[in-house]
């Protein structure tokens, strides 16, 4: 039975379904799709090629290049790739970037070798338009609930718990502090971030229409993604959900996501280096707030974490931390916290403990409405 071609976008991403994505490589690091894998037409060369040939001399003699560099064996690669894909992925679809030439001609080659897959219309550009328009929409439809709280309360802990969320950190791979980075620094591009999220929002308004969901409260960047501006401005109209722990409970969370969690991950990636880099992290990313903190007490700080670092690679206790981890989050973060919730001066729809916090929002969720 062969499948038609399709322009349900909504469909593609609602469903999951498989993408073979054959634009060059390079324009796939740019942006793409998470159910998407790349298995290119043209390498990033060939491509540059056949780009300057199409600018100086037209679409035909970017075709005729085309032909001369798909030599037999090229060829039989990019077969042998697709074909695969394709017996292991028979819902799937391809797309290039407009769903012109390049995923035709794939869509050829393919039916020479007795195997029609079909193509997404409008290709990569079509679903990245739709789910910008999406994305836009959601933040202005979707009602909000942004789960706040001093720092080292836990609040991604908590929002993976609630049933309807969207993680903006998880999905950045970032904790969105100074200390937020993982092991390797790897965060997706700016547009695979905005396409995830997008995506997450999709499916929410499809299976929970009017329902709220929760996210983080967050800054407009997580690391290196700069959040769009209309969904910053939705989350600062958003009203606040704030968890209340204690300082003792804070500083054995900030200990074990920080530190205690994030140490095997140095170790993994950098070797007999880890201890090295994982001192870099810590210090280095002390020392990015130093003119915040002040001369003084980023000193004291500097002095409570060199040793505190000795001491857990001699004996992994991160104990010695937690006097550093104390003096950041009562004389710097905790006030910066108060700052700018007063600046925002947010509704406040919830203050509680986690157990409250939790059944709170299932009864909100199950409750909750779009009037804002």
């Amino acid at each position: 039975m062969i499948r038609e071609n399709t322009s349900d976008y909504r469909q593609l991403f609602l469903q999951d379904l498989p993408l073979m994505d054959v634009r060059a490589p390079v324009e796939f690091s740019k942006g793409s799709f998470p159910t998407a894998t790349n298995i290119p037409l043209l390498d990033d060369q060939q491509r540059e090629q056949i780009g300057t040939r199409y600018k100086d001399s037209g679409q035909d003699e970017a075709i005729r290049l085309g032909l001369q560099l798909a030599t037999p064996e090229i060829r039989a690669q990019r077969l042998q790739a697709w074909l695969s894909y394709c017996q292991k992925n028979p819902q799937g679809f391809l797309y290039c970037f407009r769903g012109g030439l390049r995923s035709r001609t794939t869509q050829q080659w393919l039916r020479e070798q007795g195997v029609d897959f079909p193509l997404v219309q409008g290709g990569y550009k079509a679903m990245r338009r739709f789910l910008i328009d999406e994305l836009e929409q959601s933040a202005a439809e979707v009602p909000l609930v942004c789960v706040s709280g001093l720092t080292g309360v836990g609040k991604t802990r908590l929002l993976r718990k609630i049933r309807h969320h969207v993680d903006f950190e998880g999905i950045a791979n970032h904790r969105g502090s100074a200390f937020g980075r993982d092991a390797l620094d790897l965060q997706p591009s700016v547009i695979d971030w905005e396409n995830r999220v997008a995506i997450e929002f999709i499916k929410h308004r499809e299976s929970f229409p009017g329902k709220p969901v929760f996210v983080e409260d967050e800054g407009r960047r997580i690391g290196r993604i700069n959040m769009p501006d209309y969904l910053f401005a939705a989350l600062l109209k958003a009203p606040r959900a704030i968890l209340q722990v204690a300082t003792q409970t804070r500083i054995k969370v900030i200990s074990e996501d920080y530190i205690l969690r994030s140490w095997p991950a140095y170790q993994q990636a950098y070797g007999d280096t880890a201890e090295r880099e994982f001192s870099a992290f810590v210090l280095d990313n002390l020392e990015r707030i130093q003119k915040r903190l002040g001369g003084e007490l980023y000193q004291q700080v500097k002095r409570c974490f060199e040793y505190a670092l000795q001491e857990f690679f001699r004996n992994g206790s991160a104990a010695e931390f937690n006097d550093g981890i104390k003096i950041l989050l009562e004389q710097y973060y905790d006030p910066m916290y108060r700052y700018q919730i007063k600046n925002k001066n947010p509704e406040i729809i919830f203050e509680g403990p986690e157990l409250e916090f939790l059944q709170w929002a299932e009864e909100y969720c199950a409750d909750g409405t779009s009037n804002r």
